[in-house]
């Protein structure tokens, strides 16, 4: 069982800059495809970024450009880092293990998930 704790989550300004962090249990988190979804309220969870287990990432195209993901195998930490936010980025952002992303824009469901650090964006 893969525990996931996020961190990071908080108020910020437009125009600001947050970064998330997610640290796991498992000592063989370098095998698994991380990621970072978001669910504003009263819409459905998204899909925000993958870094995959071999080093290549993915975006939203809502965040591309503005949003970076890295992985720290040696800490068993992914992070988001979140630039030029936008009040639309508002939500509770979820750390993921375990998934795949695909072209068409749908995703394997993961096989273990965060609880969740909110983040508001005040206009």
């Amino acid at each position: 069982q893969v525990q996931l704790v996020e961190a990071g989550g908080g108020l910020v300004q437009a125009g600001g800059s947050l970064r998330l962090s997610c640290a796991a249990s498992e000592r063989t988190f370098s095998s698994y495809n991380m990621g970072w979804f978001r669910q504003a309220p009263g819409k459905e969870r998204e899909f925000v970024s993958i870094s995959w287990r071999g080093g290549s990432t993915n975006y939203a195209d809502s965040v591309k450009g503005r949003f970076t993901i890295s992985r720290d195998n040696a800490r068993n930490t992914v992070y988001l880092q979140m630039n030029s936010l936008k009040p639309e980025d508002t939500a509770v952002y979820y750390c993921a293990a375990g998934f795949t992303w695909y072209d068409s824009g749908t995703y394997s469901s993961p096989e273990y998930w965060g609880k969740g650090t909110p983040v508001t964006v005040s206009s």
